[in-house]
């Protein structure tokens, strides 16, 4: 009986035995065989090139510089006789002595670990000039790997600096938001290289290879090319953006030129930056003279300037009187001064415009008319109004971080300070005061409404890839808002046309001009910008901002030209130069014909 116990036990254990090696080697077979895979196969992602970005007439201003950079086998060896790391850094730098051999090695062993088994970048880029005499005896290293790595330059250095915008190396926040930047090393960070950054770095491919214990490539098992060089076309003309530069010399503001399809010809916030200082990284000397300068050059103006509007929206807000039942030739009696409860409210004109109907108060900015004109439309309709011009909205252009600026009403101010409105507050709104404010593409837009009755959307991309960017409208104004415009219209030929206009003397544009002067003046300067101004300079910063606003031809409107001068004083004297010789400027490049 024990014998047959003993022999049962026997059979027991060998059929067990039996029974794993038979899961072990044909159950389990598949799901080995993936693990055994995951050992053996390696995905390498190979980074795209990113797309390059010209102007209208194909110049290039974002481009590529040809460069490579340096990879280092993972897990060599740090100490002992062969310390193959220090071994080959001493090689590296002997050929590139460019190369500090302390920081290379500092960034080998921060991402060097037993989890990796990728190559480790330890320089990002060469030049091509300084890498071809020693690419040979580099490649034949196995522990260095060059790999070729494009550099992103801008050839025409700041211009246009915050529309172009610049790549830099990526953050740990881009790289969360996109993993591709990871791999590239780098990312559009403002202006158009960031609002069109997913099209422009393109997609990784990818590169399967079986691999060794000890990492060697064994044999190629599958290749993808990344999907690259999608390069981008602007609206820019760069000719023209170096004249509107060249103009505006020394000051500092904004320069739009648009045309009424919404294409930015040309497009300056001033001062400017240079792109590529930011590509590699900025010195902190240079980027503490950017932060703290008094006429903020790193902000882009055109879009997150924001400024009282002054006279430049008496046009939009006198199509707004004559649709809300004032006759265009209801007038008042401009005597330089209004009084209000205890408040007097003053025109520009200290002597007064005297009569004064709605032409001659757009034609001379008659302040007195749009103050009683306001007391009879009320906040509500004038706010409404402007709102459905565009004011107070974001344009829609395709640059990132767009502002909407503040158009005043009972019920913002309520929302926004929980506090009343006042009837002063009203007429303050009425000339462009107040906590009214504006971007100068907003006024660009604006301007392009009064020229053409359409609100369209401002655009930077021409073609993305093979195709055109399709220009977009809005028809915002109503049935009898469109049956007044002309009267508007008149009116703007007029300031620069007849001779008590704002800006009739100030132009000598070779084609008829239409458009609006406005001062918008500085309510105050923060302490904290005081402390950084000289006594002497403390005058020209307290100086009222000057806007000049227009489309031409006149009668038959093509282009859109707003400038903001800041601290400039009256509009007219500070921009009607720059305005005309932009215009002769766009005769001269056959954009418009005489």
């Amino acid at each position: 009986m024990r014998i047959r116990i003993l022999i049962a036990f026997f059979v027991v254990i060998w059929l067990s035995l039996l029974i794993r090696v038979f899961y072990l080697s044909v159950q389990s077979n598949t799901y080995y065989a993936k693990l055994s895979s995951r050992n053996t196969i390696k995905t390498e992602l190979i980074a795209p090139i990113r797309g390059e970005i010209h102007d209208r007439n194909n110049l290039p201003i974002a481009i590529n510089k040809l460069g490579f950079s340096i990879k280092l086998q993972p897990h060599l060896k740090k100490k002992g006789e062969n310390n193959e790391l220090n071994t080959t850094i001493k090689l590296l730098v002997s050929y590139l002595p460019e190369l500090n051999a302390t920081k290379v090695y500092k960034r080998y062993i921060r991402s060097d670990s037993y989890y990796n088994h990728n190559d480790i970048r330890v320089a990002d880029f060469i030049p091509y000039e300084k890498i071809m005499p020693v690419y040979s005896p580099l490649q034949l290293n196995d522990h260095i790997h060059v790999i070729p790595a494009p550099k992103r330059f801008y050839p025409y250095a700041d211009l246009a600096a915050h529309v172009i915008g610049y790549v830099a190396r990526a953050n740990k926040k881009d790289v969360a938001h996109d993993e591709l930047a990871k791999l590239i090393g780098s990312t559009g960070k403002s202006g158009v290289e960031k609002f069109y950054n997913t099209y422009l770095e393109g997609l990784a491919g990818e590169r399967k290879v079986k691999v060794s214990a000890q990492n060697e490539v064994i044999e190629e098992i599958s290749h993808s090319k990344a999907i690259e060089s999608r390069d981008l076309t602007l609206t820019l003309d760069m000719e023209l953006q170096t004249f509107v530069s060249e103009q505006f010399k020394a000051r500092a503001g904004a320069v739009i030129v648009m045309g009424i399809d919404g294409e930015i010809l040309a497009a300056g916030s001033f001062p400017e930056y240079d792109l590529n200082s930011f590509v590699s990284g900025i010195t902190s000397k240079k980027w503490k003279a950017l932060i703290e300068s008094i006429d903020t050059p790193f902000t882009n103006k055109l879009i997150n300037g924001l400024y009282p509007p002054g006279s430049t929206i008496k046009t939009g807000l006198g199509l707004v009187y004559l649709s809300s039942g004032i006759s265009q030739w209801w007038n008042v009696n401009c005597k330089g001064t209004m009084k209000l409860g205890k408040r007097n409210f003053r025109c520009w004109k200290h002597s007064g415009h005297g009569v004064t109907d709605i032409r001659k108060a757009i034609r001379e900015s008659c302040d007195d008319y749009f103050y009683k004109g306001s007391l009879k439309v009320g906040i509500a309709d004038m706010s409404f109004g402007l709102k459905q011009f565009g004011l107070g909205s974001k344009t829609g252009v395709d640059l990132p971080n767009e502002f909407i600026g503040t158009v005043p009403s009972r019920e913002w101010k309520r929302r926004r300070f929980n506090q009343p409105w006042y009837i002063g507050e009203t007429l303050n709104s009425s000339i462009g005061q107040g906590d009214f404010l504006t971007t100068p593409l907003q006024i660009a837009q604006f301007t392009a409404l009064m020229a053409t009755g359409k609100l369209v959307t401002p655009h930077l991309a021409k073609r993305i890839g093979d195709e055109d960017y399709v220009p977009e409208y809005r028809d915002v104004l109503t049935p009898e808002q469109h049956r007044k415009l002309p009267i508007i219209q008149q009116a703007m030929r007029q300031v620069c046309q007849h001779s008590k206009g704002t800006a009739v003397h100030f132009m000598h544009a070779k084609i008829p001009v239409a458009g609006k002067t406005g001062t918008a003046q500085v309510i105050g300067i923060s302490q904290e910008i005081k402390q950084r101004i000289n006594e002497r300079d403390m005058r020209y910063y307290t100086r009222s901002h000057a806007w000049f606003t227009t489309y031409a031809p006149a009668r038959h409107p093509q282009y859109i030209v707003t400038v903001l001068v800041e601290h400039g004083g009256h509009g007219g004297a500070a921009a009607g130069d720059m305005v005309s010789n932009i215009y002769n400027k766009m005769i001269e490049l056959g954009y418009i014909k005489k």
